[in-house]
């Protein structure tokens, strides 16, 4: 069609009329058919853009380091490292952006907690120097599970039980007391919802995130707050023996920052891990337990928290500085563990 030749009333646009409610042409002209007229062409289906949204330490208070577990009936104090292993059967899933919490909850505490209690248990072990109570991450169907070395180290008995009330027997499978990692095994096991393992690499400060252990032995509590600061430098140490020491005292596990110790003389072996630090409320009993991000994925393994210096055993409790071993130290380590390290 020319110029000349185009309706009276169709704006121009660009060089050439368009009318925009008119479809476009077809590549060719279509056949038509004997006896009637062309069939109109098909609209072409429109396209709707893609888009991608990417989403990265300062000094502690000199305080004294509370180690999350109730030990013989008493605090344990001191800070520990994590590394964790599994045995065999179904492992957990291992993915940065799972979305482990249900549609209607997800973003809320709530959502967070029904997602990951199940696998979350409580552990007591007893040992010649006392008794310890303690939590776990469940990693396998059939009854793996991650806690921190100083919750069974020297154990003789080690009872564990699930956010169900199902009780059962348990062996450690492995240990590695340079990041107070244990990976124990329950007996006769099965069917149980393994944790999903994210991604602490894409841990950012001020992330909101939601605790869950058994601290004093209240099984499947859950706390909530934010990710304080990312690499903290927790010294450690790596002497089983000289912490069961501690605990039969009444004390805590030795532990070190800036050239100072507390709770006792951590000797001449000692391991330095850099950990998530945390406002969410942990006390004794929280050892093991998971720091969960709100699309339920586990981020690290609690493991210590911080009391002001000179609280006693039986008085302290949480102060908002928590610590926990980035998960991805412990994927790293699963197969160690796995293969029995330590035991």
């Amino acid at each position: 069609m020319s110029e000349n030749s185009r309706p009276s009333g169709v704006p121009e646009y660009g060089p050439s009329p368009v009318n925009p409610e008119w479809p476009p042409p077809p590549p060719h002209a279509p056949q038509q058919p004997a006896g009637g007229p062309a069939a109109p062409p098909a609209a072409a289906a429109p396209v709707a853009p893609t888009h991608r949204r990417s989403r990265g330490p300062a000094k502690l208070l000199v305080a004294v380091a509370i180690v999350a577990a109730a030990v013989g009936g008493t605090t344990a104090y001191g800070v520990q490292e994590l590394t964790g292993g599994s045995a065999t059967g179904v492992t957990a899933s291992s993915a940065a952006d799972t979305d482990v919490v249900p549609a209607s909850l997800k973003g809320t505490v709530a959502g967070v907690a029904k997602a990951v209690s199940p696998s979350i248990v409580e552990i007591k072990a007893a040992s010649s120097s006392g008794s310890a109570t303690g939590s776990g991450v469940i990693v396998t169907e059939d009854g793996e599970v991650v806690t921190n070395n100083h919750v069974v180290a020297g154990a003789s008995q080690i009872q564990v039980r699930t956010s169900d009330g199902q009780s059962y027997s348990a062996q450690v499978v492995g240990t590695d007391p340079a990041k107070d990692l244990a990976l124990i095994k329950l007996e006769d096991a099965s069917g149980l919802k393994a944790a999903t393992l994210g991604d602490s690499d894409g841990v950012q400060v001020g992330d909101q995130v939601v605790a869950i252990g058994s601290p004093e032995g209240l099984t499947g509590t859950v706390t909530s707050g934010i990710v304080s600061a990312l690499d903290r430098d927790v010294t450690v140490s790596t002497d089983e023996s000289q912490g069961q020491q501690q605990w039969q005292r009444g004390g805590g596990w030795p532990f070190e920052f800036e050239g100072q110790e507390f709770n006792g003389d951590t000797g001449g072996s000692t391991t330095t891990y850099k950990a998530i630090q945390t406002d969410a409320s942990l006390n004794p009993g929280n050892s093991g337990g998971a720091l969960i991000d709100m699309n339920g994925n586990i981020i690290g393994i609690n493991s210590a928290m911080y009391a002001p210096s000179g609280a006693e055993s039986s008085t302290a409790g949480s102060v908002g500085l928590g610590f926990a071993i980035p998960v991805n130290t412990l994927k790293a380590d699963l197969p160690e563990l796995r293969a029995g390290a330590g035991s």
